[in-house]
């Protein structure tokens, strides 16, 4: 019988090293949660295990996700959910090098697409994005419903999908189709009503497990914990929230960023009209639409548009930009971040300059249309 291929998760290796550790039920593990206990990252990766292979109830998860949400999630438990999940996950084997860039939502700010946009323009860089997103929950327009808009088919078969990051520069993971066990939580989490664990788990649990991500986290208080478990995993990142409360870059407000290199977090202060004398710009300026209307603005941008959502896509393909530097050869390790932020800034308004990103566009639209 051969073995899984794939590396041991974190929450795996834990439980193997902890032989004596109580077994994990339900009720021990809302017990241990009520009583405001951390729960180790090997027993909440047996809870999301318990989900994924369909054999919690509804009235368990809602439990645990409740007692969850009024603890607070830890570093190490995020980080179990999360490897538990991208294990339930169909793999993608992402390129040497690739980043995602995606957000957590739940802002209500109702924005045009921006890292959807911005995924563009690291591709018309010259990075591999392996963009992982869904349908709009809080928003009337998510990734997956602005890629189809602008003529991405979201029904490709996974291998098919894998190929074309080979053949277009970019690609999009649509949740939907790659963690298809998420069903068994559906029910759960309606019943719950309230923002949940799985409200940040997306943007962690990319199948393609791209060396480098760019992620926005519309709660303050999970961002650094985010930021956590990037840090565990060893990848590059940028995690930031507008302090405005975008889960974005904004351009109306400077923003708070977490750098995560080496196993390591440094929090900054991202002030782009002080860093890089970007305008500032009211949240009105970015509101969005329908899936229709936000493909329009997208197109627009690509045909050389100019004004606040142009410098909020720059911004937040500079995110990109700079983890997915950061996770290859060219790291500028001697620069500050403010250097090398702006440096990537830089490549991202002459990527937009150019009319690159357009071409990237058509070239992957079609790509999806003929496969």
């Amino acid at each position: 019988m051969s073995s899984d291929p794939r590396p041991q998760s974190a929450a795996s290796a834990n439980r193997a090293s902890v032989p004596d550790a109580p077994a994990p039920t339900w009720p021990r593990l809302v017990h241990q949660l009520v009583r405001a206990e951390d729960l180790s990252a090997a027993d909440a990766a047996w809870a999301m295990h318990e989900v994924m292979d369909g054999q919690a109830s509804a009235l368990h998860l809602a439990s645990f996700l409740v007692a969850l949400a009024a603890k607070g999630v830890s570093p190490q438990e995020l980080a179990g959910l999360a490897d538990a999940m991208v294990e339930h996950a169909v793999p993608l084997e992402a390129p040497a090098g690739a980043v995602d860039i995606v957000g957590t939502g739940g802002d209500l700010a109702q924005t045009v697409n921006i890292s959807t946009m911005s995924s563009i323009v690291i591709a018309a860089a010259g990075h591999p994005v392996v963009k992982h997103g869904n349908r709009a929950s809080t928003s009337r327009s998510g990734s997956a419903d602005v890629l189809e808009a602008l003529g991405i088919r979201l029904d490709l078969p996974p291998q098919t999908v894998q190929e074309m990051v080979h053949r277009t520069g970019i690609t999009f993971c649509f949740a939907q189709v790659f963690h298809p066990s998420m069903r068994y939580a559906v029910e759960a989490r309606k019943g719950v009503g309230i923002p949940t664990v799985f409200n940040v788990l997306g943007p962690i649990t990319n199948p393609g497990r791209p060396a480098a991500s760019a992620v926005g986290v519309a709660d303050p208080t999970m961002a650094p914990t985010v930021a956590q478990v990037f840090a565990g995993r060893g990848t590059s990142a940028l995690v930031f929230r507008g302090q405005d409360g975008l889960d974005e870059l904004t351009v109306a407000a400077p923003s708070d960023v977490w750098e995560v290199r080496d196993g390591e977090v440094a929090h900054h202060e991202l002030d782009p009209e002080a860093l890089l004398g970007v305008p500032r710009s009211p949240i009105d300026a970015l509101r969005g639409g329908t899936a229709e209307d936000n493909a329009q603005v997208a197109r627009d941008l690509f045909d050389g548009a100019h004004g606040p959502v142009r410098d909020a896509v720059a911004l937040n393909a500079a995110a990109g930009i700079h983890a997915a530097r950061a996770a290859s050869a060219d790291r500028s390790d001697g620069a500050a971040f403010e250097e090398r932020f702006a440096a990537a800034h830089a490549e991202a308004v002459r990527v937009l300059d150019s009319g690159a990103p357009r071409e990237v566009l058509e070239r992957w639209s079609r790509a999806s249309q003929d496969a």
